[in-house]
């Protein structure tokens, strides 16, 4: 017979079999766990298809570090301004002024801050004249210029090395440290899932029981569709294009050429004065207008594209609307009905969305 001794080794033995083979299998899920998961963006019915990023792939992990950069000051170089000091969920991820002054060196900017959403969608570059091609290099823009964030990118990395957390996620999401090439991908990974697609107008779109547009709104919505459809187009309501729209008939070389708008990007002389189209969405809190914010109300907007139009080279043939000559004709009762549809555009839960605003309020 076995003596007790020898039992109680076998028993010992396989108890510890036991406990590595369990080790091995816990080690293993934790494994899987520490691998970035794969995440879709929310397309609301009525959009078209989003062209996948294949250079950039969303993850869960890597949307939530773009987040929390997002709002994070450490990404400026004094520490005191994040991305979400110029784009405020509160007004569609604008800042709700024309010109800011708040960048690092105190100087006015020469553009108005764009609204940032449906980004996925954004063709033919960033910036008002394009200068950008993607969300990943446009990003570096704002992260170095002297006016705005003016951070050292070396610093950067290592002021974000000093957060453990901060080391922990970028090491889940690309497997390496803190680099300043993957915090633009991050930044750009967040601003994709940045989609505004449940206004009353798309609910009303996608046939949402009980959701009708008012009378005054419908005739709005054709008004537009009549005049404006040229540049505002599709469920996006922009054509991702570049038009001269008569704000200026002059176009100033200084300042980098950032009045010639797209001709400082094509060098082709039918490109100056022509700016990126904004979209139609949410327009009632972007204000003030424009690619420099020159104008204050939405009827300051109609009034100058029923009357305002300055003429030059380049004005863009979309609005000659008015047999022939410049000007879109709009009467008292029209203008009512534009606004009382781009009013059905605002997207409430957009605005107010837990999943994209500050992680840490």
């Amino acid at each position: 017979m076995m003596g007790k001794c020898a039992v109680l080794r076998i028993a010992i033995f396989i108890l510890l079999m036991s406990t590595v083979a369990s080790c091995k299998k816990e080690a293993s899920l934790e494994d899987k766990t520490l691998e970035p998961r794969a995440a879709r963006l929310e397309v609301p019915g009525n959009f078209p298809v989003v062209k996948e990023e294949i250079d950039n792939p969303l993850t869960l992990e890597g949307i939530e570090l773009g987040r929390k950069l997002f709002y994070d000051v450490r990404l400026s170089g004094s520490n005191r301004i994040s991305c979400a000091s110029c784009h405020r969920q509160d007004l569609a991820f604008t800042d709700g002024i024309p010109l800011s002054n708040i960048g690092e060196s105190g100087k006015r900017l020469d553009r108005h801050a764009p609204a940032l959403f449906n980004l996925a969608w954004a063709e033919g570059g960033l910036f008002w004249d394009g200068g950008s091609k993607n969300l990943e290099s446009q990003a570096f823009g704002p992260l170095t210029s002297e006016d705005e964030m003016h951070q050292d990118l070396y610093v950067l990395e290592n002021e974000l090395k000093q957060v453990p957390e901060y080391l922990r996620q970028f090491k889940l999401v690309f497997g390496e440290d803190v680099k300043s090439a993957n915090v633009v991908r991050v930044l750009a990974q967040f601003q994709r899932t940045l989609i505004s697609g449940n206004s009353k107008y798309d609910k009303y779109r996608r046939g949402e029981s009980g959701i009708m547009l008012s009378d005054i709104e419908l005739l709005g919505m054709n008004l537009v569709a009549a005049k404006c459809k040229g540049c505002h187009t599709g469920e996006l309501f922009t054509d991702n294009g570049y038009h001269n729209n008569g704000i200026d008939d002059t176009f100033s070389e200084e300042h980098e050429g950032v009045f010639q708008g797209r001709f400082r990007v094509s060098f082709d002389p039918l490109d100056i004065g022509k700016f990126k189209t904004p979209s139609l969405r949410n327009v009632m809190l972007t204000a003030p207008y424009m690619h420099d914010g020159r104008l204050k109300t939405i009827d300051e907007v109609l009034d100058h594209y029923q009357s305002g139009i300055q003429l030059s080279p380049s004005t863009d043939i979309l609005l000659f609307q008015n047999r022939g000559q410049v000007g879109i004709p709009m009467n008292a009762n029209e203008k009512a009905a534009i606004k009382a549809f781009l009013a059905s555009l605002t997207d409430n839960d957009f605005i107010n969305n837990k999943k994209i605003s500050n992680p840490n309020l």
